[in-house]
């Protein structure tokens, strides 16, 4: 095997390593967003010097800076790993040709109504097309969105397009406060957070929307809430709520939720109630890769959402919002 040859297989793996940190210069980054531990894209960064024969990066300060001879490849680099991409989308195409999979990364909320009703008017026209569907956190969604383990990602915040990505907004919703029916406040038309600070708070684990979300309106009131409980879901959230136990921050759960049932024998109940803030609402869009080459199903997809999104959800978001 001709000693250049050679080199080219070792580096191979150790591409989207270096892809990667050319786009954030950030050692930790870098592991966070390709899931590794740091020592791993040390090692790498190391391995891949060597291989080429000149060091890629250099310490700067406590930071790190690429070198000249790791500018000079960069551009090779992410223009191999796009046309990789490419010839794994049109593999992917021609053997799925028939079914047309479609793979969608959605928040939890978005699988009580919002993402069954864009499926359901797709399937009317594409009965034969078959959907990939995963489920988690809004972080977890892009990551698998970038990564290319989904062609779209369902998330509130909308993402921010960059590099690749694009996102279209589909519509807003109101967020409220959710109480126990029997709390103080339950019989109010609207409420001020801060109204609340001696109450226990339920909330979503670091990286869902509606946490981060939830925390700027009540930084906006003034105070950090004593959490009792984090939950996975919406669902568990409303129930903790409706047993007594703190006061959650949710959209509206309207139709297609199946929770807020009133159950007085039990002392079991909740109620929604505006908040007094500008920025009590979270808006709701979806994202996809640019792609040199994209499967027909995907396409035809996108373009429903983009074209018919917003109109399709209409009378899901007037529901929920309690607007005629």
């Amino acid at each position: 095997m001709e000693p250049d040859h050679h080199q080219l297989i070792q580096l191979l793996p150790l591409l989207p390593v270096l892809a990667e940190l050319g786009r954030t210069e950030h050692m930790t980054e870098t592991a966070e967003v390709l899931g590794v531990p740091q020592s791993t894209v040390s090692r790498a960064v190391a391995r891949a010097s060597a291989i080429v024969g000149a060091d890629l990066l250099v310490r700067d300060g406590r930071g790190i800076r690429l070198t000249p001879e790791a500018r000079t490849l960069l551009p090779y680099i992410e223009a191999a790993l796009e046309n990789f991409q490419a010839g794994l989308d049109r593999v992917r195409h021609e053997s799925d040709v028939v079914r047309g999979r479609i793979g969608v990364s959605f928040q939890h909320t978005f699988g009580e109504a919002t993402l069954p009703l864009l499926i359901s008017a797709f399937r009317g026209r594409h009965p034969h097309a078959v959907f990939e569907l995963w489920q988690g956190p809004r972080d977890d969604c892009l990551k698998q969105l970038a990564g290319g383990g989904m062609d779209f990602a369902l998330t509130a915040p909308i993402a921010p397009e960059g590099k690749g990505i694009r996102s279209l907004p589909l519509y807003r919703e109101p967020l409220r406060v959710v109480l126990h029916y029997r709390h103080a406040l339950a019989g109010r038309t609207s409420v001020h957070l801060k109204e609340l600070r001696h109450d226990p708070y339920v909330t979503l684990p670091a990286g869902v929307g509606l946490r981060a979300l939830g925390e700027t309106l009540l930084r906006e009131a003034g105070f950090r809430p004593r959490i009792a409980f984090e939950v996975q879901e919406s669902t568990s959230a409303r129930g903790l709520v409706s047993a007594g136990l703190g006061f959650a921050i949710l959209p509206p759960a309207g139709p297609g939720s199946g929770t807020g049932q009133l159950l007085p024998e039990a002392e079991l109940g909740l109620v929604e109630v505006p908040i007094e803030s500008d920025l009590a609402f979270r808006q709701i869009g979806i994202a996809w890769r640019e792609r040199s080459f994209e499967p027909e199903a995907v396409r035809l997809f996108r373009e429903l959402v983009v074209a018919e999104g917003g109109e399709l959800l209409a009378e899901l978001v007037r529901a929920r919002s309690g607007t005629p």
